[in-house]
């Protein structure tokens, strides 16, 4: 059924300005690109990407709408749902214990930290174990990787990759896992990594927009990954925070889509910022506390002392949890120091050892 654009929640302006043009049905504008909507409308291009991200939304409600038999969804459907999504290991086996497995296929996944404490190592760590042949445990996927900050580090990856070839060779056993073992290399990982390097949050907002159809056409894809979603926002709205809400709330509602009905897993990375509480300053991840319902689970990455700390903070599935880790030449994995601080007289032999 075809939908006037009337019905659309935009400000008046905007809306006088889409309908003047011509644009008087939502089939119109979900026809042409942000930038053709700009110079037929006068809008600017955030303005058109505005308008896009609306029409798409109200297309999806009505897609979504009732079962043909009108029937809705049960809460056993849901929970055989849940129980056989797949889920992409992280390479610590402390964490994906404590993940139910890894992270999982069809929702959102927020990292977040200070810099420095391993956010992007987790993220490319990530992009190739997605990549795993399945009888190894893995998906044997692809992975579409949106670089905003400019961190992507081919050699790094390359280095990961080569790490997760070797305990693939090392643990094969029978044939399919020998031959799975043989085809999985350094190369195919980096061919399977489709790179997009996003300079402003125009850029990022319109890479996610054309993702639908590019996931469409690469079906193998299982995991998303944005490091980071919170730079370009940060960049751009020191002022004007009631229109990066706005848009970032539209972008949450995109990639949630996405997760859901291409089933795959969205990881994005995000910064830390301070924030006064009790008079006091603390370090909260950025982008605000409407941005925090967003994501499905929330991962923060922190330093207690000299030991890397993951700490699952919000999660449906799962309970609050806090691992050890560390970051090594082969990547992503479980610390070797133990996860609660040892007694005075522990410490006290374990240095005595040491020494010796």
């Amino acid at each position: 059924m075809q939908r006037p654009m009337s019905t659309l929640r935009l400000s008046p302006q905007i809306q006088a300005k889409v309908l003047s043009a011509g644009f008087q049905m939502l089939d119109d504008v979900l026809q042409v690109s942000a930038l053709q909507l700009s110079r037929e409308t006068g809008l600017s291009q955030e303005e058109a990407l505005e308008v896009l991200q609306a029409a798409r939304k109200e297309r999806g409600a009505d897609e979504a709408g009732p079962s043909r038999d009108g029937a809705s969804v049960t809460a056993l459907d849901l929970l055989h749902k849940e129980e056989s999504l797949n889920r992409i290991v992280t390479f610590s086996s402390r964490l994906d214990a404590a993940l139910g497995g890894g992270l999982p296929l069809g929702k959102t996944t927020e990292i977040c930290g200070a810099p420095g404490v391993g956010k992007t190592q987790l993220c490319l760590q990530l992009a190739v174990d997605v990549q795993v042949p399945p009888c190894f445990g893995g998906l044997g996927g692809q992975v579409v990787f949106v670089d905003t900050e400019g961190s992507f580090m081919v050699q790094r990856v390359t280095d990961l990759a080569a790490a997760a070839v070797r305990h693939c060779n090392l643990l094969a056993e029978d044939a399919e896992q020998r031959d799975a073992a043989g085809a999985f290399t350094v190369e195919r990982v980096l061919s399977n990594i489709f790179l997009v390097r996003c300079l402003d949050y125009v850029e990022l907002l319109a890479e996610i927009y054309l993702l639908p159809d590019f996931l469409s056409r690469n079906p193998k894809v299982r995991l998303l990954v944005i490091d980071s979603v919170a730079f370009p926002f940060r960049l751009h709205f020191n002022e004007l925070r009631s229109q990066r809400t706005r848009l970032l709330n539209g972008l949450a509602q995109q990639l949630i889509a996405l997760a859901t009905k291409h089933d795959v897993a969205v990881v994005l990375s995000n910064q830390m910022t301070t924030r006064l509480h009790g008079g006091k300053s603390q370090l909260v991840p950025a982008l605000g506390e409407s941005w925090g319902h967003a994501p499905t689970l929330r991962i923060l990455l922190r330093w207690a002392g000299s030991q890397r700390q993951a700490a699952i903070v919000k999660s449906p599935d799962n309970k609050e949890a806090t691992v050890n880790y560390q970051i090594t030449t082969d990547g992503f994995r479980d610390s070797e120091q133990p996860e609660q601080p040892p007694s005075k007289r522990t410490r006290t032999l374990s240095n005595q050892r040491d020494v010796c």
